[in-house]
């Protein structure tokens, strides 16, 4: 098995795990409005479905900094990734129980009046539509939402060790000037996996939910349809294949093999004294059960909060990694509803236009951070100049838009009394434009008593709409939802959005720069942990249900399904616009107020200890009465 001893094939192996394990990460965030509309859920519950794999994640993130080189780590990553595909097929199972999706006037369905027009609703009809309502509301329905978060439990837990032990095996074993070559690789691909995945969505959101079924052939719905659902399940059974097959090789690596043969000059002693020293010291810890792990866990951790720069940076990073997570989960939602465009269309936008720029804007940072060596303070000042530039492009997008279009006894006025008369469904939701531009909800709720299909427009055309028109005169409805007038402004969004993310961006490299120079060597791993564990509990499990909760806050109109409110038809775009995009800004200013703490904290800093060396210089000379003093700048709390 000598292939399975060449660190370079692990370095492959692992490469192509994570991308398949962050390609179902990404789908999931691409195709999170789909799921919504498909099985009725809020976007606050969506935001919690989106953050859910955090919690398996952060609950067992502690011990993995235990376990290190104490179990068999290629073994181990190789289980939690058969997890975590596992997990994949489980959150596309509820497609093949929860049974045929059934939109508002399917002309296949078996309901009383599904074709949506106005006409009278007898008594009797309508107890046979509530008692298909009582048999549609089943329990196979209800299960879906946690079997879903079930699925996101387990993605969490079998994902927990991929990226540590994965990371901490090419360390090991690679040779030290290789090392940081590899580890760019596989950095690298925790980009490039969520690019991928939204570009997968866009591809499989082009199918119909329900393609695999005859009836679906007759679906008279296009794309841009609202009612649109796309195969938001097949990305799911395709990604957890793909994490399955790039699991099993690693049941067949090698606990411990070989360091990497080089050529090369071996390490000066003066390197291996400084390596064996931190080798000491993290023996130490491995020498710990688990209960004094436990038990000496909160100590370290406090011990390394009481570092201010990193606290600072790290608080800085937080409210960062809260906006891209609000921004990851919703934005292609935003830009549907905003921009009326399909899901395709967004997730291809974000897939190959926005994740790139923030990959551009890792790399560039690198590079110069490299080229130039800076120091921490200066770092500090990058990161401030990133961030502010940034916000720059980031706070037009709160004034690029456009208000909703007018909809009838919906927006801006509620007032409805022309198909009063109809006795339309609450829960009807086929939206039409009239010839006079104004939307309605339904054909029925804009009176309309006729309707054909037209074939080569892809369109059905209502006519003899009692609401539409002049009374002697009634108009005609189209089967589509009227412009907003704001699909002209989609490519300066892009662009604004896109530049605000390379700019931001741009302080990833320093910033963990300045964390990795201001805690001691033994305490790097446990503060690279620790650092990870405050992102999830303080950025990816909470933002997605924030932002979620402020975009539900602005809906006018909830969808019903059996008297009980499913997701959101309408929103107010406006507010929608104000307060998700005010998010964004909020948790941007918020990084670039902690960054400008930690550049003035590493002044006074500089300012301490140019006093001390002044000081002792003047003590050096004969100057004793300053020795006072010295002590006093010494003893000034950081």
């Amino acid at each position: 098995m000598g292939l399975f001893n060449n660190i370079k094939f692990f370095v492959l192996c692992h490469g192509m795990l994570q991308l398949a394990q962050l390609l179902v990460s990404g789908y999931l965030k691409g195709s999170i409005s789909t799921i919504e509309k498909r099985y009725g859920l809020s976007s606050q519950m969506s935001g919690l479905l989106s953050s859910f794999n955090e919690v398996g994640n952060t609950v067992l993130i502690v011990f993995v900094s235990y376990f290190g080189s104490r179990v068999h780590r290629p073994r181990c990553i190789g289980i939690g990734a058969i997890i975590a595909s596992m997990a994949a097929f489980l959150i596309a199972l509820p497609h093949f129980f929860s049974g045929e999706y059934e939109y508002t006037d399917d002309q296949n369905s078996t309901k009383v009046n599904v074709s949506g027009l106005c006409q009278p609703v007898s008594t009797v009809q309508a107890q046979l539509f509530n008692k298909t309502c009582s048999k549609e509301d089943s329990h196979a329905h209800h299960a879906v939402y946690p079997v879903l978060l079930l699925g996101q439990l387990l993605l969490g837990i079998g994902g927990v060790p991929i990226q540590p032990f994965g990371i901490s095996y090419v360390d090991d074993y690679a040779y030290k000037k290789n090392s940081p070559f590899y580890l760019g690789i596989l950095f690298s691909i925790t980009v490039i996996g969520p690019a991928l995945g939204y570009l997968m969505a866009s591809f499989m959101l082009r199918l119909y939910v329900d393609f695999n079924l005859d009836s679906s052939d007759s679906i008279n719905l296009t794309k841009d349809d609202p009612r649109w659902v796309g195969a938001w399940w097949m990305g799911f059974l395709l990604a957890g294949t793909l994490l399955f097959l790039t699991s099993l090789p690693y049941l067949f690596f090698p606990r411990k093999m070989q360091t990497e043969e080089t050529t090369e000059a071996p390490v000066k002693p003066t390197s291996e004294k400084f390596i064996k020293k931190n080798d000491m010291s993290s023996n130490q810890m491995h020498e710990l059960s688990l209960s004094q792990f436990l038990k000496r866990f909160p100590h370290i951790m406090l011990r390394t909060l009481r570092n201010p720069i990193y606290l600072l940076v790290v608080l800085a990073q937080v409210n960062l990694a809260a906006m891209i997570a609000g921004i990851a989960t919703f934005m292609p939602k935003f830009i549907e509803r905003h921009f009326m465009k399909p899901a395709t269309f967004s997730n291809l936008m974000i897939g190959g236009l926005i994740i790139p720029s923030a990959m551009l804007g890792i790399m560039a940072g690198g590079m110069v951070l490299r080229r130039l060596s800076l120091s921490i303070r200066a770092s500090a000042v990058m990161c401030i100049v990133a961030v502010l530039m940034g916000s720059m492009f980031a706070l037009p997008l709160l004034f690029l838009g456009c208000s909703t279009q007018r909809i009838a006894g919906i927006y801006p006025n509620k007032s409805q009394q022309c198909s009063l008369d109809c006795s339309c469904s609450s829960e009807a939701f086929n939206p039409v434009c009239s010839s006079d531009d104004i939307e309605f909800r339904s054909p029925c709720h804009a009176g309309c008593r006729q309707g054909s299909y037209d074939e080569k427009m892809k369109v059905w055309n209502y006519t003899d709409c009692s609401c539409v028109g002049s009374n002697s005169l009634p108009g005609f409805t189209l089967s589509r939802i009227c412009d907003n007038g704001c699909s002209h402004l989609i490519i300066p969004f892009l662009i604004l959005s896109s530049l605000s993310c390379l700019l931001v961006s741009f302080s990833h490299t320093p910033s963990f720069m300045m964390i990795l120079r201001t805690v001691a060597p033994e305490d790097k791993s446990f503060a690279l942990g620790i650092q990870f564990m405050l992102f999830r509990v303080l950025a990816f499990l909470p933002a997605p249900v924030l932002y979620g909760s402020a975009i539900d806050s602005t809906c006018i109109l909830w969808g019903q399904k059996c008297n009980k409110n499913t997701s959101c038809h309408y929103y107010n775009l406006d507010l929608f616009r104000q307060r998700f995009l005010g998010l964004q800004n909020f948790f941007i200013v918020g990084g670039l107020a902690f960054f400008v703490l930690s550049f003035l904290v590493l002044k006074r800093m500089d300012s301490i200890r140019q006093l001390q060396t002044e000081q002792g210089s003047n003590v050096a000379t004969g100057k004793k009465d300053q020795e006072t003093s010295l002590q006093k700048a010494a003893s000034v709390p950081l």
